[in-house]
């Protein structure tokens, strides 16, 4: 049985430090600091009540991300499943003794702050899918029975989250799960079989499942101006703030739908809008790129990962961002339905900002630990 090198096994903390990517870093304190100057702005010039309070929490992820990128990657391969069966029950508990704020019950009070356990478990998806799927082989995943595992992990937090209801963040899990099934050689046929359950789902999902306002941000998404009050608000008011922008903005802290109260959820879930508002179509393409870039950056540590484990957990990574990122601003645009889902590392949010932290860690723990080979036996040996 292979065994890990020396050469890794030995690395001291000092050194793993010196092997992270501090471009990445950089790129990512960069991208923070934009929403730190949004989140002063959609405070009319004040760093209460949001901004002081990301920039604490954006420090303290930087401390947890660096501290999970030096951690030997065999350990996270150990505690994958440990990760994986918490944050479930955490979503147990959130089911029968979570917090309800804004019509939703989705967080768990703890006295000083709370936590969004569906924000926890799109790490431990992750980690759970790569440990099961480490050492598998492709005649392995070429047989349907070997994936039922995969859909279980994913279909009981799904059914939890969507109960709360949390529509969003249970798509972009799922999607990321696919996305990791298909990176370790699933079969095509066997994505279409998955295709058509969804399709034949569509109407008992309409009937017993979505809530009335889920259904009518769905038909909302088809005719906004139904409801231009009511459902239709949101996105009329976003695609009004977007025009007004126009190609440079109106000017940091200028803009009138959001400054005026017009736009909602400025410093949540539209504060892509208020950014385009204020600098315009320039601004927009400017935070654009700066995620592209910070895209790359992700898969080419991901692929340059020389075990199966760490790709997985790379990929799977990079992919949520992905999503995270592309969903977020094309439903402000109104490309796609309001799902209720923050723009990474700019919109206002503590589970949120500190799950994506740890999530970057990972990415840099793959990428530290880029050049060891983890064998079936890895987890019996650390």
């Amino acid at each position: 049985m292979a065994r890990l090198s020396s050469k890794y096994s030995d690395t001291n903390v000092g050194k793993r430090l010196w092997q992270i990517s501090w471009s990445f870093v950089l790129l990512v304190s960069l991208i923070a600091s934009i929403g730190f100057g949004m989140l002063y702005s959609a405070a009319n010039g004040s760093f209460d009540p949001w901004a002081m309070r990301q920039m604490v929490r954006f420090v303290a992820g930087i401390f947890l991300m660096l501290a999970v990128a030096v951690i030997d990657i065999r350990t996270w391969l150990r505690y994958a499943y440990p990760i994986y069966f918490i944050s479930l029950v955490l979503l147990l508990m959130v089911e029968f003794s979570g917090s309800i704020g804004m019509g939703a019950q989705r967080w768990i009070d703890l006295g000083i702050f709370t936590i969004q356990p569906s924000e926890i478990m799109k790490i431990a998806i992750i980690l759970s899918l790569a440990r099961y799927f480490y050492a598998s082989r492709l005649e392995d995943v070429g047989r349907i029975s070997h994936i039922l595992v995969p859909i279980i992990l994913m279909g009981l937090p799904t059914i939890l989250i969507i109960r709360q209801p949390d529509l969003g963040t249970s798509i972009l899990m799922v999607a990321t799960g696919i996305a990791m099934l298909f990176v370790v050689g699933v079969r095509v046929w066997i994505f279409s079989l998955g295709a058509l359950a969804i399709i034949g789902a569509i109407i008992p999902l309409w009937q017993f499942v979505l809530r009335g306002y889920q259904k009518a941000r769905l038909l909302t998404y088809l005719s906004p101006e139904r409801d231009p009050l009511g459902a239709g608000y949101h996105i009329m008011q976003s695609k009004i703030a977007l025009g007004s922008g126009g190609l440079f903005g109106k000017g940091f802290m200028e803009g009138s739908q959001s400054h005026l109260s017009f736009l909602p959820e400025k410093q949540t879930d539209f504060i892509f809008t208020m950014l385009g508002e204020e600098f315009g179509l320039i601004g927009g393409l400017v935070l654009i790129t700066l995620y592209v870039m910070l895209l790359v950056y992700a898969f080419m540590m991901s692929l340059r990962c020389r075990s199966q484990f760490g790709r997985l957990i790379g990929i799977g990574v990079s992919t949520s961002f992905f999503l995270n990122v592309f969903v977020n601003i094309a439903m402000v645009m109104g490309l796609v339905p309001v799902v209720g889902m923050p723009l990474p590392l700019i919109s206002y949010g503590g589970t949120a900002m500190l799950t994506l932290m740890f999530s970057f860690g990972l990415l840099l723990c793959v990428y530290v630990n880029r050049d060891v080979q983890i064998s079936p036996g890895s987890i019996d040996e650390n």
